[in-house]
């Protein structure tokens, strides 16, 4: 098993961008995004992306194909495949198992409707028994603010989520409610948290707006 998480530094793009944006749908030059991802892969090897949606369908990948499927979780139980999560303050979660890995997009939405819960269930139908959790850089409790709703809405269903901002207005800690989960499913967690709005290494969407996106890899 291999896994990494990017950072926004090493590639070519500019601007907003700059430098190592691996995302190809968020107004960057699309030859300086697929220069990116030949950077990567020339370190990685072959290369699944996957458009993401805030959903729960997960995908089955068994090559690499141009069409990058519609999903917010790949796993695949075929060596050298390499799996991208692309992320700009959601969570990056990478699950490995020595029968299947999995790459998957856990933002708010996909904490509500336990995509992370989902995918392990696949893995297991696969024949994963052991499993390990790395969880990469995010947005942190004290900078995700929501409304009160929202807040609510997501606390009802992840009490550990719950948390505010450094003046005091609602927040979520999404890494604490997905490490409960985890923990409550039996997972091994290896935790390579950074918070994507206080590090300038990382790309954020709540920081910045316009921005790009790095994104977790692994494979068997």
């Amino acid at each position: 098993m291999n896994f990494r998480f990017t950072n926004r530094t090493g590639g070519v793009s500019t601007g907003a961008f700059a430098s190592l944006n691996l995302g190809s749908h968020v107004g960057d030059q699309l030859s300086d995004v697929l220069r990116n991802r030949q950077i990567v892969s020339e370190s990685l090897g072959s290369i699944q992306f996957m458009k993401q949606v805030h959903g729960e369908r997960i995908a089955i990948i068994e090559s690499t194909v141009d069409d990058e499927p519609t999903a917010d979780a790949l796993i695949t139980g075929i060596p050298g495949i390499n799996l991208a999560v692309q992320v700009a303050d959601c969570i990056p979660l990478l699950l490995s198992s020595p029968e299947a890995v999995a790459a998957v997009h856990v933002g708010r939405k996909g904490l509500v409707n336990d995509i992370s819960k989902k995918t392990l269930d696949v893995m297991r139908h696969m024949g994963s028994t052991s499993i390990q959790a790395f969880i990469g850089p995010s947005i942190c409790g004290r900078c995700y603010e929501v409304s009160e709703d929202i807040y609510s809405q997501v606390v009802a269903l992840h009490p550990r989520s719950a948390s505010r901002t450094s003046l005091q207005k609602y927040a979520l800690d999404l890494p604490a409610a997905l490490r409960e989960v985890l923990d409550s499913e039996g997972v091994e967690i290896i935790d390579h948290t950074i918070c994507t709005v206080e590090n300038h290494d990382l790309f954020s969407f709540r920081r910045d707006g316009v921005t790009g996106r790095q994104a977790g890899f692994i494979s068997l």
